[in-house]
């Protein structure tokens, strides 16, 4: 009877891995919103994170000085600009932004806006990768207004964590 009890305690011992692989990551929905993103995120144990260093937009027009916001153009073309990037990185790393879990948004005053960030224009360019029929995972998000990022033509930067599936 005991060697039973054993052989059994020894079974679930050796699936229980397998319980926690087979388990996906929960997005808890924000209560009575349909803002897109998640109130929270959770992650079973045995999945890997992954953590990606922020990212700044790339240049849209190589002739206007380095330093400008020309370059980079406006919050919601940098935001695009930003995500994609993101995108590309996560796909060289056979993942997608399906596999975002957190972001950290950090955006700059815009003089346009009154010298606040332009949070629409960033949510502009955030809905086309984000709640959308082909990609509706949304992240936990938190969005900051800045001072001042490492360019000043910058108006955008953007770090995520991924959970590899």
């Amino acid at each position: 009877m005991q060697k039973s009890k054993f052989v059994a305690a020894l079974a679930l011992l050796l699936a229980a891995p397998t319980f926690a692989h087979a388990q996906d990551v929960t997005r808890y929905k924000l209560p009575n919103s349909n803002f897109p993103i998640s109130a929270a995120v959770e992650i079973p144990a045995g999945k890997s994170l992954v953590f990606l260093s922020g990212m700044v937009p790339p240049v849209v027009d190589a002739k206007a000085p380095k330093d400008s916001v020309a370059a980079y153009g406006d919050t919601k073309t940098q935001a695009i600009g930003v995500l994609t990037s993101i995108q590309k990185q996560l796909q060289s790393m056979h993942m997608d932004m399906g596999d975002v879990v957190k972001m950290q948004v950090f955006l700059v005053g815009d003089e346009a806006h009154g010298g606040h960030m332009d949070f629409a224009g960033f949510m502009a360019g955030y809905t086309q990768f984000f709640g959308t029929k082909e990609q509706p995972k949304l992240p936990a998000r938190s969005a900051f207004q800045v001072a001042g990022l490492a360019n000043p033509g910058f108006r955008v930067e953007i770090e995520v964590i991924a959970v590899r599936p």
